[in-house]
């Protein structure tokens, strides 16, 4: 009986030691991105020819202290590699290590090839030579806590290599990782029950060749000409011979009975014909049907049973910009809803954001990884009974209560908004104590944030809380759940008031005062629309007239918008953020105004005021309460407000407006410093839209003109 671990990408482990067990093997045990487990050289042989999982199969062949350089070369010196290589052979060595004294892989790697070669010539006055690529045997140096593990590497190669690929794409999914997919959505059940296998998104065609393989009981490594232990001194050739033998027997049986129920699609015309030749290379060309196609129109063939719909699709990383993603997960799952009911689904998606994004109920999560990106598996169940919509639970009595607050609230908006031409307004904003929330409507949109719940509130109530909260806003105001963005409000990073949250990059447009803006409901703290500061763009619209417009901490320069509406002659807006900036432009040319009468500026507000000669009729300062950014100097609007607006001042014609707002909620404005130079007009309550009436300390607003 012989000791052996087979290495896998992690997330894999349970399904290789069930594979291991199914293939023979003893004593088995998972461990951290493998399995070690017990067998006959047999068993080895089996693992590396038949494994779908395995990365690697090692075979250890001594452990030992190494917690210097010297007790690794002698411990690897201990081992007799008479029985494992010729003296004139040619030899790899790969090393990783972890938590130890010897932290350099390049180096351990180095030091085992050392005590390799001075063995092998002081034994025959030979060396073997060093072949990175096929070499005769390759080893492997682990070390973790100063604990070495040399394994012999009966693999060779990894062996998700199987031997097929002859052309990938950009991106291309290694096998194991295909085959897990496969065995976590259900692949061999399906097909045992006469299931279609069907990817819409095929690229390079790993995962159709993989189920059709598994169906076919093709041993994954059989069309590999390569392994590790067939230039090794203990290989057993006869063995060997006689595995390979008995599977390419079950291999000609089973494509004998294969059918051909694999369909495969790809929007890229290019990506069809890597995915043709790969699919020859692998012999299961005529079992699958290829066709250019993109994924939104993805429809069962007319002669394809129900089985699985299983794919890859691209999430961000390196095929696809982030932003664009949403949007093709929601029409992939829109056609998945509408299609192929009574099928399975499986979708590799970059995170759980995007698997949300189809609009599809997961009925199973799978943690899996590409790589070191981790990136779920989840497996929708499309028939009939699993889309019918579920009962709801009834609402708790404190449910029913936000209902019918938020009703009547509704009831009393409705009139107004609609004379006003408002569609974008506050709803409700904590008005129950124990519904924490405020509900935005942005059109057809919503927009709910959570504020923190007390400590004393336990987690999973607060969360029953925000989901029934969710459901009430959805019903009373019309709006299904793929149109509500849920946060919970919370400082962003280093004090910003924009802090970002996702990056799903989807802009919806939205209109106030006759007006277009651009708004983004669940990347960032906040949307890119101030709903409390409705009547400070109104403001600055009716001071604009004929001025030149600076706008500091300009974020999404909708009062720039404003401004230019009303008639400015000049707008500056600044801002220290790119991101912002390209937002703030587009916010501007939505209406119509671009060229330099409406100027962008990337700078700290202070920089930039210190660095300006020019003059402004009408200054807008809304500053965040506290900034620490990397870029700029610390900024505390209390502390630093008197120094900021005496900056405008430097900056401010003789009849000029500066206009100052904060959302500071404890913020006292230093009238006594700022008498000297200002004339101040506290606008505040007149700030306050009739939406916000129940908050009306959500911001502060000054008039402040010089003293004539």
């Amino acid at each position: 009986m012989m000791r052996f671990f087979a290495t896998c990408p992690k997330g894999l482990e349970y399904l290789l030691r069930d594979e291991l067990v199914a293939l023979g093997a003893e004593d088995v045990r998972e461990a951290l991105a493998g399995v070690h487990f017990s067998g006959a050289l047999e068993t080895a042989y089996r693992a590396c020819l038949w494994s779908r999982l395995a990365s690697r199969v090692l075979l250890p062949l001594a452990s030992f202290d190494a917690a210097d350089a010297e007790a690794l070369y002698e411990g690897v010196a201990a081992v007799d590699f008479s029985a494992h290589m010729h003296d004139d052979g040619t030899l790899a060595v790969d090393a990783t290590c972890a938590q130890s004294e010897l932290n350099h892989s390049g180096f351990i790697a180095l030091k085992v090839k050392d005590a390799v070669v001075d063995q092998c010539r002081q034994r025959s006055g030979q060396r073997p030579d060093i072949d990175t690529e096929q070499p005769d045997v390759r080893l492997n140096l682990h070390l973790k806590k100063n604990r070495a593990t040399l394994s012999l590497d009966l693999a060779g190669e990894p062996l998700h290599r199987r031997g097929w690929r002859v052309a990938q794409g950009e991106a291309p999914l290694k096998e194991n990782l295909a085959a897990a997919m496969l065995l976590r959505a259900g692949w061999p059940a399906i097909h045992a029950k006469g299931g279609s296998l069907l990817d819409p998104m095929c690229g390079s065609g790993s995962l159709l060749i993989e189920g059709a393989l598994m169906a076919a009981d093709v041993a994954p490594a059989l069309h590999r000409e390569h392994f590790g232990f067939l230039t090794w001194r203990g290989h057993d050739h006869a063995l060997w011979q006689r595995l390979l033998d008995e599977a390419q027997a079950r291999a000609d049986e089973g494509l004998r009975s294969l059918e051909a129920r694999f369909f495969g699609s790809d929007a890229d015309p290019h990506m069809i014909t890597i995915a043709k030749r790969n699919l020859q290379a692998a012999g299961v060309a005529g079992f699958v049907r290829l066709d250019k196609r993109d994924a939104i129109h993805a429809a069962p063939p007319e002669d394809a049973a129900p089985g699985l719909v299983i794919t890859n699709p691209p999430y961000g990383e390196r095929l696809g910009e982030r932003s664009q993603l949403p949007t093709l997960y929601r029409a992939f799952g829109e056609a998945l809803k509408t299609r192929f009911v009574g099928w399975q689904v499986a979708i590799l998606a970059g995170d759980d954001d995007l698997g949300h994004a189809t609009g599809l109920r997961a009925a199973k999560r799978y943690k899996l990884y590409n790589g070191a990106l981790e990136t779920p598996l989840l497996v929708f169940d499309l028939s009939e009974k699993a889309l019918a919509p579920r009962p709801q639970k009834p609402l708790s009595a404190s449910g029913e209560a936000l209902k019918n607050r938020l009703a009547k609230n509704v009831r009393h908006l409705r009139k107004r908004l609609k004379r006003e031409e408002i569609s974008c307004y506050r709803a409700y904003d904590q008005d129950l104590p124990d519904y924490a929330v405020a509900i935005d409507v942005y059109e057809d949109w919503l927009h709910v944030q959570e504020y923190r719940a007390p400590a004393s509130v336990p987690e999973h109530e607060a969360r029953d809380r925000l989901r029934e909260a969710v459901r009430v806003a959805g019903e009373v105001l019309e709006v299904p759940r793929e149109r509500i963005a849920v946060k919970q409000r919370r400082r962003g990073k280093g004090g910003s008031k924009y802090g970002q949250m996702d990056e799903r990059g989807q802009f919806i447009e939205v209109h106030e005062g006759g007006l277009a803006f651009l708004v983004n409901l669940t990347d960032y703290l906040d949307t890119g629309l101030f709903l409390d500061h409705r009547l400070v763009r109104a403001k600055l619209r009716e001071l604009a007239c004929g001025q030149r417009f600076l706008n500091l901490f300009a974020y999404t320069a909708t009062a720039s918008v404003y401004a230019a509406a009303g008639g400015a002659s000049e707008t500056v807006s600044v801002d220290l953020s790119a991101t912002y900036l390209d937002w703030a432009s587009k916010n501007l040319a939505l209406n119509g105004f671009s060229g330099r009468a409406h100027r962008l500026v990337q700078s700290d507000a202070m920089a930039y005021l210190a660095a300006d000669r020019s003059r402004y009729g009408l200054i807008y300062v809304d500053p965040p309460t506290f900034s620490n950014s990397k870029r700029a100097e610390d900024f505390d609007v209390q502390r630093d407000h008197v120094r900021l607006l005496e900056a405008c001042a430097e900056r401010l014609t003789a009849d000029g407006v500066i206009v100052f707002s904060n959302n500071f909620r404890r913020f006292k404005l230093d009238r006594q410093a700022l008498e000297k130079a200002f004339a101040i007009e506290d606008w505040s309550g007149p700030s306050i839209p009739f939406d916000f009436a129940r908050r009306p300390d959500i911001h502060g607003c000054w008039l402040l003109r010089l003293h004539s």
